[in-house]
């Protein structure tokens, strides 16, 4: 018998009782430019607070010391590899009575492409009796509305070093099982280079309600990207909901590496939508349409072009969790 029956895994857009960060140290992969994305951190962190708690992990007092008496930040010190909080931290079902459970699947590094021992074992520490799975599932490669309908993507569930014991109609009975999801969406197409990820549906192509899709564009100038574009956003036509294009962005670099800009990595919190931007010329262009999906939320920028050096933006760095959710 299914110990979660009743339980689903609630859209982004419903009561979050907080979101949580981990900020950069010395020995993450920031460090060559602490001081340079330190900034970036509070400025999440800081943003956040003023419409709900953030809660802010942390490995030395000395990286948090400029945010340390804002209102509605909660801190933990606790020790990780990275700060990629979206696939290390708890993904959370709620039942209709409002009853919450946080549970802990395995993050092994993306396909064990780093070490992520330290990271794995975050949310254990922060939830005592929490449920853990042998099975790895990273928030950023899930997305879901509020009809119980999932999006993820071939590319990444089914990769070699994820799961390769399971089927993908296993691991798609897993998703229903674990998150109550009655239906699961894959979608066979697009990338970013510069993603270590194996495409995550959360740099590609997400809800923003239950009945509209919105995804990342690529210019005919792309040669990378756009074929791949073409057939992803055929197939994101064909699920039966309205689809919108979000504008592309120019190519962005660091040390001669292309990074993966993307308006889709956007976080939904109580009363905004953080979306990232990249100084582009279309910046404005996106915030005018999460304006039209989101008219009762404030819409903020979010600068995210240092964000990207580490190949994720803002959706990748946060973990949001529905409201009822505590630390133990």
């Amino acid at each position: 018998m299914n110990s979660y029956a009743g339980f689903t895994l609630p859209a982004q857009w419903e009561e979050q009782s907080f979101v949580q960060l981990m900020f950069p140290h010395e020995d993450s992969d920031w460090a060559e430019y602490l001081d340079e994305i330190i900034p970036v951190f509070e400025n999440i962190a800081i943003t956040i607070s003023k419409y709900q708690n953030c809660l802010v992990l942390y490995k030395d007092e000395k990286y948090i010391q400029n945010i340390k008496d804002i209102k509605n930040i909660i801190f933990k010190q606790i020790d990780s590899d990275d700060t990629w909080c979206r696939d290390f931290g708890a993904i959370t079902i709620k039942n209709k009575d409002g009853v919450v459970k946080p549970l802990d699947f395995i993050f092994n590094g993306w396909g064990n492409k780093f070490d992520a021992t330290k990271d794995n074992s975050i949310s254990k520490q922060l939830f005592k009796n929490i449920d853990s799975f042998d099975f790895v599932l990273e928030g950023g490669s899930i997305d879901v509305n509020s009809k119980k309908v999932l999006l993820t993507t071939s590319a990444c569930l089914l990769e070699e070093n994820r799961n390769p014991k399971f089927s993908k109609e296993q691991i798609e009975e897993k998703l229903k099982e674990y998150l109550g999801i009655e239906k699961v969406l894959w979608l066979e197409y697009g990338f970013l280079e510069g993603d270590d990820t194996d495409s995550h549906i959360d740099m590609l192509c997400r809800f923003v309600n239950d009945d509209t899709l919105v995804y990342q564009s690529f210019d005919k100038e792309d040669k990378t990207h756009y074929k791949e574009y073409l057939k992803m956003k055929e197939q994101i036509e064909s699920f039966g909901y309205n689809s919108i294009p979000l504008p592309s962005i120019k190519e962005q670099h660091f040390d001669e590496e292309r990074l993966p800009a993307s308006y889709v990595n956007f976080l939904i919190i109580n009363g905004a939508v953080l979306v990232p931007t990249y100084n582009d010329e279309n910046d404005g262009k996106a915030l005018d349409i999460f304006r039209e999906y989101f008219p009762d939320r404030d819409i903020i920028g979010i600068g995210c072009s240092k964000i990207i050096r580490q190949h994720g933006s803002l959706h990748c760095l946060t973990m949001h969790y529905p409201k009822g959710v505590q630390i133990d």
